[in-house]
């Protein structure tokens, strides 16, 4: 069982550092899609042809975006990268949150506190990504006019998000419970 707990801590961490990465260069790409629109190319690839367009996506959060001379238009990657970088950054505080919560637990029992906090803040912030991409749908929407960007709910992570949260709940009781115990000892 320390093995998986181990190799659990060590992709928690990588996946932390990766969306942490994602997010820095999805931050950088969309200044530049404003600043100096020739290097979005640079920091993104796009495989698009002018009649279909180009498809931005990332956690469920997807945009169909229009193409001009080899260009994705700046308009639509301006506001996915906003959503974009918002989704990256809260996925990396999911894995952050998990990687603290199995550092707590690696040599004590689950049922601490903070573990209990980090668990619903990972609820939350899990049940936040498709909230985000939803609302970021229907900006995107608002903003060009367009029905580029499908309006939809990822109900998986909102599913996600749910069972998270109920999980929560059991380790909250585990927490009474372990209180309890250590009070009569």
């Amino acid at each position: 069982m320390k093995g998986i707990h181990k190799l659990g801590t060590v992709i928690a961490k990588i996946l932390e550092v990766f969306h942490w990465v994602g997010t820095a260069l999805m931050a950088a790409a969309t200044v530049c899609s404003v600043i100096a629109p020739q290097w979005v190319g640079k920091f993104v690839a796009v495989d698009g042809k002018e009649c279909c367009g180009a498809s931005l996506e990332v956690y469920g959060f997807e945009i169909n975006a229009p193409m001009t001379a080899g260009q994705v238009d700046g308009t639509h990657f301006l506001l996915f990268g906003i959503g974009a970088t918002l989704i990256l950054a809260v996925m990396a505080m999911v894995f952050r949150n998990l990687y603290r919560v199995l550092k707590l637990s690696e040599d004590a029992t689950p049922f601490q506190k903070e573990t209990v906090r980090l668990l619903r803040a990972i609820g939350v912030l899990v049940l936040a990504v498709p909230v985000i991409g939803f609302l970021m749908s229907i900006v995107v929407r608002l903003v060009t006019g367009a029905e580029t960007a499908e309006i939809a709910l990822d109900l998986g992570g909102v599913f996600m998000g749910i069972v998270v949260l109920i999980l929560t709940r059991w380790f909250v009781r585990g927490a009474e419970l372990e209180n309890d115990v250590d009070g009569l000892l």
